[in-house]
């Protein structure tokens, strides 16, 4: 014979209610229904004797012993809600082999591409996975941690040192001892960057802010290791100034910048004072300096500002009922303020992760912090990729942190022109 087990838990032995009538005073019963931060029923439902009676929404029911739940909270990734199971506003991610390989915040990190084939290790028991990716200890690489190396960590990263103390000149990967350059040409053959620690950035050649044409030195010289060697009759950095123009390369330059810091606002090249658009054809962009760039009035896909408006020199002039920088939001909504705002909530909770302002249940991400986007202001712009000082190098769209290019345009940051020759 064993005592029987404490609890805390009254209603154990004296049930709250018998014979329909509550047994539990009322500081007692509200007690039973009250939240952590003080709500009845987390101000969604009724106390009855100590249980929540919860209310029902348009959009759901609220659920839980507190009515803390409600199954509408769940936000989607890649078109999927949770990619999993959405379970009181978070996701529950489906773990059928008990590994627990399918992690995330939406249960998009499918951790099992980590899986060695030969030995069914993550990573080959030398690394770490993150989403899918593994990240391998010192000593070891390749995309599962399977190769090790045979030189010691401290030798390898000597032998990829640059000259200037950094790895692989910060334009490559050090694999035991070698440098993997990464390589900016769509095709996959010679790349743009070279040498044994990639030293040579032959992207330097390329004419003074014409990103649309693969000729280096603007036609007008050798590229050597990054640094154009000019022909006779043209000088500047890039070959890019004719000898024969009364201005010097300095006051080309100047009068091609207008009110930007970059000659032809980064969307042509100067000679001789006068910019030339690129790319050549598209009427989208132009101007004296090309400070006109009607693409900035399209969305992701391709819609001028969102249908609502009409584009004057790349901004957006929006109808009556619509505003926001692509006429994106309508000024009236037919809901209330708590089914906007629900709408608005990350799966913690949080009303556009709090980086913006909820509208007609869609968020308004801080107009003064230009970096944040995203349905929930969750993503930083600041992480798309740059060329020439320009996000996207103008060429496209920083969608979450990624560059979404034009039709044409090609490479991490939409520096590649892939469109016919000109």
């Amino acid at each position: 014979w064993r005592p029987p087990c404490k609890t805390t838990d009254v209603s154990f032995f004296f049930p709250s209610q018998v014979g329909g009538e509550c047994r539990l005073s009322t500081e007692s019963s509200l007690r039973r229904c009250k939240t952590p931060d003080g709500k009845i029923c987390s101000g969604r439902g009724k106390c009855d004797c100590g249980t929540c009676i919860c209310e029902a929404t348009d959009p759901g029911k609220f659920y839980g012993p507190r009515c803390e739940c409600h199954n509408w909270v769940c936000v989607t990734y890649n078109g999927k809600t949770c990619n999993g199971t959405c379970h009181c506003g978070s996701c529950m991610c489906d773990n059928n082999n008990n590994r627990g390989l399918v992690t995330g915040l939406f249960c998009e990190c499918d951790d099992s591409e980590c899986l060695d084939e030969d030995t069914g290790e993550v990573c080959g028991g030398h690394g770490q996975c993150y989403c899918g990716n593994c990240y391998c200890a010192a000593g070891w690489h390749g995309d599962k941690c399977e190769f090790q190396c045979d030189i010691s960590p401290w030798e390898s990263k000597r032998r990829c040192t640059s000259p200037d103390g950094k790895i692989c000149s910060n334009r490559g990967t050090c694999v035991c001892g070698e440098c993997n350059c990464y390589d900016v040409d769509p095709s996959g053959n010679w790349g743009d960057i070279h040498g044994d620690t990639c030293e040579c950035d032959e992207r330097n050649c390329h004419a003074t802010y014409d990103r649309y044409t693969d000729d280096f030195c603007s036609g007008h010289g050798q590229c050597n290791c990054g640094r154009c060697d000019c022909k006779e009759g043209w000088a500047g950095k890039k070959c890019e100034h004719p000898l024969s123009c009364s201005l010097s390369a300095e006051s080309s330059l100047k009068k091609c910048q207008g009110k930007s810091s970059l000659p032809c606002f980064g969307r042509g090249q100067c000679q001789c004072g006068q910019c030339t658009c690129f790319p050549p054809g598209d009427s989208r962009v132009y101007g004296k300096n090309c400070e006109c760039d009607n693409r900035q009035c399209e969305g992701i896909g391709g819609e001028v500002c969102g249908g609502h408006g009409y584009c004057s020199c790349g901004r957006c002039i929006c109808r009556d009922g619509w505003f926001g920088k692509l006429c994106q939001f309508p000024r009236a909504c037919g809901m209330s303020d708590a089914q906007s705002k629900a709408l608005c909530e990350t799966a913690d909770g949080i009303v556009c992760s709090g980086k913006g302002s909820c509208h007609c249940g869609q968020c308004i991400c801080s107009p003064q912090d230009w970096w944040v986007s995203g349905e929930y202001c969750e993503c930083d712009d600041r992480e798309c990729d740059k060329y020439d000082g320009l996000i996207c190098t103008g060429n496209g769209l920083c969608n979450c942190g990624n560059c979404e290019c034009w039709d044409g345009w090609t490479g991490n940051a939409c520096e590649i022109w892939e469109g016919t020759e000109y």
